[in-house]
């Protein structure tokens, strides 16, 4: 259940982590300003669940000292966000409220309708801003592509994969997947 809150002047770190935990929506934190989204819907959902698995066996198979987590809250400069997926390196995985941008090696969004313009313009400025060094963005309209971005001087530079073909990403650890296999079969 959502709860309404009153709050005078900008919003804190502090006050977003001691916010109650909501299912039913994802409160971000951008300059002092809070971001709000709806849970995501079932195309999302199944999206997320099968890069994570994906993301996981790859690691596995790396030998890569990380862990894979779904919707955690990140320190950013300039606030709070919650990626749909983020690797992290295994060290860092104690009991966090929030993770530290310089423990995270991979954050992924996944667009929705109400995250679009969000996913596409906000986030990766911050991301990069934070030195995340790869920023990952599933499109599952009008077909399943993976954007993925390796962090170069002030931003990351992009590569489409487009569904049908065979994606192979080096970095943080090595990974290949059709991004076709993201969406319903």
């Amino acid at each position: 259940m959502s709860v309404a809150h009153n709050h005078a002047g900008p919003w804190t770190l502090t006050d977003v982590l001691a916010l109650p935990e909501d299912p039913a929506q994802r409160v971000e934190l951008v300059g002092g300003q809070l971001m709000m989204s709806p849970a995501p819907g079932l195309a999302h959902q199944r999206a997320s669940h099968r890069l994570h698995n994906l993301l996981e066996q790859a690691a596995a198979t790396a030998a890569a000292d990380v862990e894979v987590f779904e919707a955690i809250n990140i320190v950013v400069p300039d606030g709070l966000l919650i990626p749909d997926l983020v690797v992290i390196d295994a060290m860092a995985s104690a009991e966090m409220t929030a993770v530290p941008a310089h423990d995270v090696l991979l954050v992924v969004e996944i667009a929705s309708p109400s995250t679009r313009v969000t996913d596409r313009k906000l986030k990766p400025q911050l991301y990069a801003a934070a030195g995340i060094g790869h920023y990952w963005r599933i499109e599952l309209e009008p077909a399943p592509r993976l954007i993925a971005g390796e962090l170069h001087v002030g931003g990351y530079a992009e590569t489409e994969h487009l569904a049908g073909a065979t994606a192979r990403i080096e970095d943080p650890f090595p990974i290949e997947f059709d991004p076709a296999v993201l969406a319903r079969r």
